[in-house]
């Protein structure tokens, strides 16, 4: 065999070892926990051949993210976290229109937002908010079960609640939001203020009051019925109940960065996540969102948001920079600023 011939099958040999160099690479910030983050990740890698770096972050810590590297994006797709704070980035000309092929094959509230949004981002997944006890501790300390949101105000619960903050919490905001719609701004940051005495801590991340609801560190928090049901199929004693006066609920979508650098493998990895084999990945890793695809697998333990009293929510409405800057403003003005 000649030195070309040698060269040239070294060279195939080569680019077999590594589909994922010769696929190219992919840059993503994810919101959800990151055990679906990864698995994600490591199926569309599997699959593609494109190299995935990932780092799970917070919805609010991305959106703050993306706009600082506005000039020079070093991220290619923005996955979950609330439809409000991605009509936020949409707004501020951070996130690239895409339509992609699959739409067809989701649900109408996954559509809806993509046209809200100007194209710029898709609904994925859907949950809504309620407020979870850890059954054990409750009864430990005779605290009586909440089954309202006037309940939590009981003074038998000083100190035992705690919630995200809505800074850096995508969970907080669609909460906050949830309350503003349901009565209205004034009524609801008077209900936080009173509430306030209750709360031991407003956490950076959305989970984290779940978690520690879960583990005992805290008796009661509010947060989204899909990750209650994880610590519930992972044997913790957790229970979630919805307030009698309604609940707010998110959908959490999908984007492309503007300036990305993978355009291309961005626009694949929407088309690909748009099916649903790929959102049926969520319930191998205890992730029971309810998927936007209308063929994704049933399974008893996705939460039935029909049976749930949920606000008339607008996204396009609580999207806007401006009204997310002034709920935000008024929350550290006269929540986040009030004594411990």
């Amino acid at each position: 065999m000649s030195l070309r011939s040698l060269a040239a099958a070294a060279a195939l040999l080569l680019s077999a070892a590594t589909p994922a160099a010769a696929q190219g690479s992919l840059n993503m910030l994810c919101a959800p926990a990151a055990d679906w983050c990864e698995a994600i990740a490591a199926a569309f890698q599997r699959e593609t051949g494109i190299r995935v770096a990932m780092a799970r972050k917070s919805s609010g810590e991305i959106l703050a993210q993306i706009r600082a590297e506005a000039q020079n994006p070093r991220t290619d797709i923005w996955f979950g976290g609330s439809a409000e704070t991605h009509i936020t980035a949409a707004e501020g000309n951070l996130l690239q229109a895409y339509t992609s092929p699959n739409m067809a094959g989701l649900h109408d509230w996954a559509r809806r937002v993509h046209a809200m949004a100007g194209e710029r981002c898709v609904g994925i997944s859907s949950g809504a908010i309620g407020i979870a006890y850890n059954r054990e501790l409750m009864a430990r300390r005779n605290l009586p079960i909440p089954r309202s949101w006037a309940d939590l105000l009981n003074p038998a619960y000083r100190g035992e609640i705690q919630l995200p903050n809505p800074n850096s919490s995508g969970t907080a905001y669609t909460i906050i939001a949830g309350l503003i719609q349901l009565w209205d701004e004034d009524r609801a940051f008077d209900y936080l203020r009173r509430l306030h005495p209750n709360v031991n801590a407003y956490t950076r991340s959305g989970a984290a009051p779940m978690q520690a609801v879960s583990r005992g560190e805290t008796a009661v928090a509010a947060s989204f019925n899909m990750e209650t049901t994880s610590m519930q199929q992972a044997g913790f004693p957790i229970e979630m109940i919805y307030p009698e006066e309604g609940t707010s609920y998110e959908v959490a979508c999908l984007s492309i960065i503007r300036g990305a650098r993978n355009l291309p493998q961005a626009r694949r990895f929407v088309d690909w996540y748009l099916t649903p084999a790929a959102m049926d990945i969520g319930p191998t890793v205890n992730q029971w969102h309810v998927p936007a695809a209308r063929g994704a697998k049933p399974d008893p333990r996705i939460p039935d948001l029909s049976s749930i009293r949920l606000v008339e929510y607008d996204f396009a409405a609580f999207g806007q920079a401006e009204t997310r800057r002034r709920i935000l403003a008024r929350w550290d003005r006269e929540i986040g600023s009030l004594p411990r």
